[in-house]
């Protein structure tokens, strides 16, 4: 068996159950998510704001039931998603939200976009975890 990195492990979890697309935009956090897509059944929706990646998701979960993925970077990247991933949440729309994090190498000494998202996200999701 040939070793597989977080990304590919991620993106074989989310086969598994079933994701067909991912909405969201590309950057410098998620590139290896988007590499392991290249092997991958699931399709990426690029959008023009991750806003419209959680609505895009939010209602690909209402119309299908099974859970929308939306996808962002860090930072503002990731609270771009709170509108949309908040809706889906109040009409319990079936949603995750894939999100980038600074290294915690980097957390709270250089980085200017490190935020807490589990802390941020968590009033507006059922669930939220962070995995350095």
């Amino acid at each position: 068996m040939s070793e597989v990195n977080t990304a590919e492990l991620l993106i074989r979890c989310l086969e598994n159950e079933g994701v067909e697309y991912i909405f969201g935009l590309p950057g410098e956090e998620n590139l290896n998510v988007l590499e392991a897509l290249k092997d991958s059944s699931i399709q990426f929706i690029t959008t023009r704001h991750e806003q419209g990646a959680a609505f895009m998701a939010d209602v690909y979960g209402r119309l299908t039931g099974r859970a929308g993925v939306c996808l962002s970077t860090l930072g503002p990247g990731a609270t771009n998603l709170m509108t949309g991933v908040a809706d889906a949440n109040l009409d319990r729309a079936p949603l995750v939200a894939i999100t980038g994090q600074v290294g915690t190498d980097r957390m709270h000494i250089e980085s200017h976009q490190y935020l807490d998202l589990v802390a941020m996200f968590a009033p507006v999701v059922e669930r939220s975890n962070c995995s350095p």
